[in-house]
């Protein structure tokens, strides 16, 4: 049976700063003029390799003070002297060394900006970086004037750029450049962040078959507006029918777009400088709102906008769809301790949370099926064979699916949470070398007093790509 919680202690954790902002401010920081202070920066390995790579192309950053406790610990900010222009690479054969170590946000869109700037650039980083695509954003800014020459496998780092700024006259009449985002929507915010670069407006289309991961450029579009960077959205009903341009801001409304139906024109500028703050992560804050339904004890996330452009809020809406209890306040989530059932999710604008909504699935009553999210066996580890590699070993069944999978809950052939998930004594898990998978499968400790996650994962440092601090965090709740 489920326990009583109304008079049970909350425990209440702070949002780390959001990962995908951090980028996109950082980025904007070290391509204004003068300088501007980026507060409330996610620090972690991946931003570790964004900066990095700006300081190398010649902005210069001095790190703040950090402040606050807990999630808070890994966020402190920078004060970034900007190049207030374009990125400068190496000259005459000796490339500026660019490490992406593993993080696919620093690659994608650094390999735009940077593509955007002037002289030689290597692109390159861990193995499994050299296995992921990005060929479909190459030939784009070969398109735009870029040269690129791929060193090993066509369509993949490690890669060199000789980069003589980007022209979208090149891209055909009236400086269209069609682009999908079937695979990642990093390419086409990669692009965004370059276009203010160019001489010329440059007119983004969206093209492919579906737009994975939307939200994601409505992230790009807040950054570039709060940087003064003047653009417009355009859509249409069809392909055959005329171009509509939406009233300022109404692009915040959009969930979704349609391929075919969508297109950013960005006007030529600078980005400028001042003073800017990171909101709080949904995605980093999902496995502690995932943990109030999951455990004993509610839990209280503080530093969440109700109101964010951030896809992962979506977490909200599949917490409830799986009916669990929640209180949601400007800018903090309650959830309590609930009975979960399965459902049918569509998440393709939300992909990073599938690893926590499959442990959720996992405990919940029937089947979950997660749907179009396909391109996710191309992330940090195949997000779809690796949490039902996992999940198989407590005794869950998930099968793999051509976009998803479909996760058969335990809840359903018992009482409350009589029948969960059970880690067998001396059996470790895997966490895949994916920050998202460690801190997805510490969910399964939850309903196993005693038990801590971090003990029985072959690596839980790997968290520290995301959220450093998560292990420390998530010792509140056990």
């Amino acid at each position: 049976m489920l326990q009583n919680t109304e008079h049970t202690s909350v425990v209440t954790v702070t949002a780390p700063a959001s990962k995908s902002l951090s980028h996109r401010y950082l980025i904007g920081a070290a391509l204004a003029g003068g300088a501007s202070t980026v507060r409330h920066t996610l620090e972690s390995a991946d931003l570790e390799c964004t900066r990095t790579i700006l300081a190398g192309a010649g902005a210069r950053l001095e790190p703040l003070e950090a402040s606050g406790d807990g999630a808070n610990s890994g966020s402190g900010g920078w004060r970034v002297h900007g190049l207030g222009g374009a990125p400068r690479g190496g000259q005459e054969g000796r490339p500026l060394s660019c490490d992406v170590r593993e993080s696919g946000t620093t690659c994608r869109l650094l390999t735009a900006v940077l593509a955007a700037g002037e002289g030689l650039f290597r692109i390159h980083g861990a193995q499994r970086m050299h296995e992921r695509p990005i060929g479909e954003l190459t030939d784009a800014l070969t398109a735009l004037g870029a040269g690129v020459v791929f060193e090993g496998t066509p369509g993949c780092p490690p890669l060199l750029i000789q980069a003589h700024g980007l022209n979208p006259a090149l891209a055909g009449e009236g400086g269209v450049l069609r682009l999908g985002m079937d695979v990642s929507s990093q390419y086409f915010s990669g692009l965004l962040l370059a276009a203010p670069l160019c001489p010329a407006p440059l007119r983004l289309e969206l093209a492919g078959r579906k737009a994975v991961s939307w939200p994601y450029v409505g992230l790009t579009l807040q950054c570039l507006t709060d940087f003064g960077i003047n653009f417009s959205v355009e859509t249409r009903k069809n392909e055959e029918a005329p171009w509509q341009a939406l009233p300022e801001g109404a692009w915040r409304g959009l969930d979704e777009a349609r391929p075919g139906c969508l297109r950013v024109r960005v006007q030529p500028g600078a980005y400028r400088s001042g003073d800017y703050t990171v909101e709080g992560d949904w995605s980093g804050a999902s496995y502690f709102l995932a943990a109030g339904a999951l455990g004993r004890r509610p839990v209280r996330v503080e530093c969440l906008r109700a109101d964010s452009l951030q896809g992962d809020r979506a977490m909200l809406d599949i917490l409830r769809k799986m009916g669990a209890r929640l209180e949601v306040e400007a800018e903090a989530v309650t959830v309590y301790p609930s009975a979960l059932h399965g459902v049918a999710l569509d998440m393709g604008s939300c992909p990073d949370l599938v690893p926590t909504v499959a442990m959720l699935a996992a405990f919940a009553q029937g089947s979950t099926r997660i749907s179009n999210v396909a391109h996710l066996r191309v992330k940090e580890s195949d997000r779809i064979s690796a949490p039902a590699e996992e999940l198989a070993k407590t005794g869950v069944t998930v099968d793999q699916l051509s976009d998803g999978m479909l996760v058969s809950g335990l809840a359903g052939r018992g009482c409350g949470r009589q029948n969960a998930p059970r880690l067998p004594e001396g059996l470790n898990l895997c966490a895949h070398n994916d920050h998202r998978m460690a801190m997805s499968l510490a969910l399964l400790a939850l309903q196993e007093p005693g038990l801590r996650m971090e003990t029985r994962l072959d690596d839980p440092t790997v968290v520290r790509k995301s959220f450093p601090q998560f292990w420390n965090v998530w010792s509140r709740l056990q």
